[in-house]
């Protein structure tokens, strides 16, 4: 009996007009201009304006992914929304919002959150969804991301957040398809920093609502933006544990991956492009030493910014526009959330 295999059909992004240039969040933070170029990795980034509203760029996404393929949107099954909990509303079900307006009348949506990680998490339940259920033969997977929203410039312990920026992402996944084959995935959590990056006025703990207006110290403007609540806590231990968790994600992801079809295992030597988040520049370097891979077999993202767990999709778009990612390569996305939480999949592109 031939293997039931799963396969990215094609992928789809969107990003606004609005960008922000490294000299203008130097501006902004006081930082030099090549502090933000050159150690935080950003030449510009997208943001959204007034009418880019999340869930409306994950929709965009889709389009453009649905639009790159003969696949009519009523053949999809399942919608796995990731757009970010930042969206129009509040309490909402975004995914059922997309799958309605690209013509998905026939998917059934659930969204999901696992911050900057959940693309990773998304292959491997669409993934698991196909090989258990027999109805279950096409996922999209698709979400916006307007984070940056929540960026003090002028809040030090966050600069490792200045990245972040605003665009969509969607990939489309059927059983038994042919190309690009989605192989083992992995992911760990670290509950010790689960609290340490948060926006403090943001839920039942300190919601801005009149009682809370009123408390002694009230609600300020910067409670409204990302914070850092325990900087030195949370550095020491992404310097302790953040590299060896992502290679062992990988590890983890590759021994999942089964044989190849000579009858060996998968080992990091196959590895051939790396689809990783953005990150600072000495990050991406030291990751693509560790695996053991040169500049060329990545895309760095440092021109398009941070958009969360759709950077898995503008990397593989600009990888294939430059020739980095190509048939035969073996690709290792590899992602982080705070939370924490790292993750890594593999796919092996082409036919």
């Amino acid at each position: 009996m031939q293997e039931t295999t799963v396969g990215i059909v094609s992928v789809g992004t969107y990003s606004p007009e609005g960008c922000l240039t490294a000299a203008e969040i130097a501006a902004m933070s006081g930082l030099p201009e090549w502090v933000v170029r050159d150690k935080l990795g950003i030449t510009r980034k997208y943001v959204g304006g007034p009418d880019d509203q999340p869930n409306e760029m994950g929709i965009k996404a889709a389009l453009d992914c649905l639009a790159q393929t003969d696949i009519d949107p009523r053949e999809i099954d399942v919608v796995l929304c990731t757009t970010e909990e930042w969206r129009e509303y509040l309490l909402w079900t975004s995914g059922i919002h997309l799958a309605w307006e690209i013509g998905a009348t026939n998917a059934w949506a659930i969204d999901i959150h696992n911050r900057c990680a959940t693309t990773v998490s998304a292959l491997k339940i669409a993934k698991s969804m196909m090989l258990s259920d027999p109805e279950i033969n096409t996922v999209l997977i698709a979400g916006g991301y307007r984070v940056s929203d929540f960026i003090n410039y002028q809040n030090k312990r966050t600069t490792f957040l200045w990245n972040i920026g605003a665009g969509g992402g969607a990939m489309l996944l059927r059983k038994n398809w042919p190309r690009n084959h989605v192989l083992g995935t992995h992911i760990i959590t670290d509950g010790f920093m689960s609290k340490h990056v948060i926006v403090p006025a943001s839920g039942t703990v300190f919601f801005p609502h009149p009682q809370a207006m009123a408390r002694p110290k009230g609600v300020t403007e910067d409670d409204f933006y990302f914070d850092l609540v325990e900087p030195e806590a949370m550095k020491d231990r992404l310097n302790e544990v953040s590299l060896d968790n992502w290679v062992h994600c990988v590890a983890e992801a590759l021994r999942k991956s089964g044989t190849k079809p000579d009858g060996t295992p998968y080992c990091r030597a196959d590895i051939t492009f790396l689809n990783m988040i953005l990150i600072k520049p000495s990050g991406h370097q030291g990751m693509l030493a560790r695996l053991g891979l040169t500049e060329e077999q990545s895309v760095y993202l440092g021109e398009i910014g941070h958009t969360g767990e759709q950077d898995a999709m503008f990397s593989i778009r600009e990888g294939v526009k430059h020739g980095r990612l190509q048939d035969g390569d073996l690709m290792a996305i590899v992602a982080a959330g705070i939370g924490y939480v790292w993750a890594a999949g593999l796919v092996q592109w082409g036919r």
